[in-house]
């Protein structure tokens, strides 16, 4: 029984010691002139859309919950982040050439399609970012025209 709470003793510290770890955060006051919506000007409903599911993760501004403080869900949020905006961020998208624009359109129409983004992780807490088959169409269209534009 000793070694348990001495178990438990270690564990603890160790949780209040990781507490004080830094994290990098994902915030940014401008909207660079390279921002997908300021470049696309889409209509105020793929706006909404794109804010609620996407920009989290693929933009330079995350808005963060009420969770991001506390480790090891902040490194958590921070991984996650990085992976995806080296994958897409929207802020920097009139900065990708025609063809990587191409590809990327092809990639998200692919992975609404295959309900494979937002991500079940993150739709579990952020609700307002599950995607409806309407909400889905409508994106996958948008895209499609801009897609079917730049060739």
């Amino acid at each position: 029984m000793k070694i348990l709470k001495t178990i438990v003793l270690i564990l603890l510290i160790a949780f209040l010691a990781i507490q004080f770890l830094p994290t990098e955060r994902n915030e940014s006051d401008v909207i660079p002139k390279t921002d997908f919506l300021l470049v696309n000007n889409p209509p105020e409903n793929i706006s909404t859309l794109l804010k609620e599911s996407c920009y989290d993760c693929h933009s330079n501004n995350t808005e963060y919950p009420w969770y991001n403080k506390i480790q090891p869900a902040a490194w958590y949020l921070e991984d996650h982040i990085k992976e995806g905006k080296a994958e897409l961020n929207f802020n920097e998208w009139e900065n990708y050439s025609d063809r990587r624009k191409n590809s990327k359109l092809k990639s998200i129409i692919n992975q609404i399609k295959d309900d494979e983004m937002p991500l079940s992780s993150y739709t579990l807490i952020h609700r307002d970012a599950i995607l409806s088959d309407a909400e889905k169409k409508t994106l996958i269209d948008y895209m499609t025209k801009i897609k079917d534009s730049l060739e």
